[in-house]
């Protein structure tokens, strides 16, 4: 978010906002749900393969199916609350996301978790762009809606920082399915509070249909080949098939975005160098972030034989100090530019992927805790800053497109991440050189972007152009 580089609005506290507290609330808890599904399900995953007899494939499944549908409906979802309304949009997808996590709940096989997530993933992408609009609504005051957007992007950070430990916990304690049901009075809550808001205004918008079945095709084929790729080897039929429709849906796509009149996402925008190499970072850090955390669930679990609650705790340095690092990389890009942090936080997330190379089926798992905490710190340092630079560099009105652009991007990233690390785990020998190679590869991945952000210009070079 782009008021994670805006120190004041974050010290500012919201009793001091004089907008509406059920707009703020409702928007927070929604952004809460969204940032926890993505990551309280990893550490359940050894017991949801136990319990319904999957394999490693069919695990990855559990994970992206939900950030598969995030990041192919993300791009549409805008143009979707503006046109039915951000509060109808929220509420849809809040009642949604609140029965998908029911039927994730209740599934008595792979075949239906699965499917809810999907549609689990859908909802979110609904709820996300509504609720920045909401928040928009509940604050016409430019400088009081930058407070309230400050403030609500605590609650994407208090997920980040719980999931892992909230899985762990709720698995021990009841079982993975309660991972699911904790959304039902969080998703309750949210809905009473909007109950209390306005009806929103709604705006023509026109959706891409071409551009938004294309696009899903091409995700899911990439994905789906990965996946059962490393399963089934990359010359399976069906593997080759969905890699094929990805390849040719892909191009549809590029088609349909270059010659349509309501483009989903605007091809011009790339003609900025540091549009280009902030998404590929946006994607990169992700891609280390999840694609690590699945690949130590497994391995506190599964290798080192911890249980579901302390494979979460492990997790704790590693996400506790998100927040407070964002605040600093907040800090740094106001008196460096935004290339400071963003290659400081590339640089410090790949020096602990090299770092975790060294860890073997005996180290000390608490020494395991503190490599993970670069990788997380690097993020967190370098998210805010290539967020602002990206919209640094767009004209006004396309600064939301750009912003979508960039979490789908991002979402990309931790889907393909989990489904290429878990393929990477299933070829390999053994688990430690699957996990190792997939570390390697992403620690590569951010000292090659890092080298990327050294090229983009100084932060008064970055002003946005006034055409797209």
């Amino acid at each position: 978010m782009p008021t994670q580089l805006k120190p004041s609005f974050v010290s500012s506290p919201a009793s001091a906002l004089s907008g509406s507290p059920a707009v703020l609330g409702a928007a927070l808890l929604g952004f809460f749900l969204i940032s926890l599904d993505a990551l309280i399900v990893t550490v359940a995953l050894p017991d949801i393969g136990r319990s319904l007899d999957v394999g490693m494939s069919g695990l990855q499944w559990v994970v992206d199916g939900y950030t598969l549908m995030f990041a192919a409906l993300m791009l549409s979802a805008g143009a979707l609350s503006d046109r039915i309304g951000a509060k109808r949009a929220f509420g849809g997808g809040l009642v949604l996301f609140a029965l998908a996590s029911t039927a994730c709940g209740l599934a008595p096989g792979l075949g239906l978790l699965v499917a809810a997530r999907l549609v689990q993933g859908a909802a979110a992408a609904v709820m996300m762009p509504a609720s920045l609009a909401l928040v928009r609504q509940g604050y016409p005051d430019q400088a009081e809606r930058a407070r309230a957007i400050a403030i609500w992007t605590v609650g994407g950070a208090v997920a980040v920082a719980a999931g892992p430990v909230a899985g762990g916990a709720l698995t021990a304690s009841a079982g993975w399915r309660w991972i699911f049901f904790v959304n039902l009075p969080a998703g309750l809550l949210a809905l009473a509070l909007l109950a209390r808001v306005p009806a929103s205004p709604q705006l023509p918008a026109r959706l891409d249909g071409v551009g938004q079945v294309t696009a899903v095709l091409a995700m899911g084929g990439l994905t789906y080949g990965v996946i059962e790729g490393g399963a089934e080897g990359f010359g399976h039929p069906a593997v080759v098939v969905s890699l094929l429709m990805a390849v040719i849906a892909a191009a549809g796509f590029l088609v349909a975005q270059a010659r349509g009149a309501h483009p989903m996402l605007p091809l011009p925008l790339f003609r900025t160098w540091v549009v280009t190499v902030s998404l590929v970072v946006g994607f990169m850090l992700n891609a280390s972030y999840y694609g690590g955390v699945f690949n130590f669930s497994l391995y506190l679990q599964q290798e080192r034989g911890q249980s579901a609650l302390h494979a979460g705790v492990m997790f704790i340095p590693m996400t506790a100090l998100v927040a407070v690092v964002n605040l600093a990389s907040a800090r740094l890009a106001a008196r460096y530019g935004p290339r400071v942090p963003m290659v400081a936080g590339q640089l410090i997330a790949a020096g602990g992927l090299l770092a975790l190379l060294t860890i073997g089926m005996h180290t000390n798992v608490w020494v395991v805790a503190a490599l993970m905490v670069p990788v997380g710190l690097g993020g967190a340092l370098a998210v805010p800053a290539l967020t602002a630079m990206l919209l640094d560099a767009v004209p006004a009105d396309r600064a939301g497109t750009a912003g979508a652009v960039l979490n789908t991007a991002r979402q990309v990233g931790g889907a393909i991440a989990v489904a290429v690390f878990g393929a990477l785990l299933a070829g390999a020998e053994s688990f430690l050189a699957g996990m190792r190679w997939s570390l390697l590869l992403a620690a590569a991945g951010l000292v090659a972007t890092a080298g990327a952000t050294l090229t983009l210009p100084s932060a008064k070079q970055t002003a946005a152009p006034t055409t797209a």
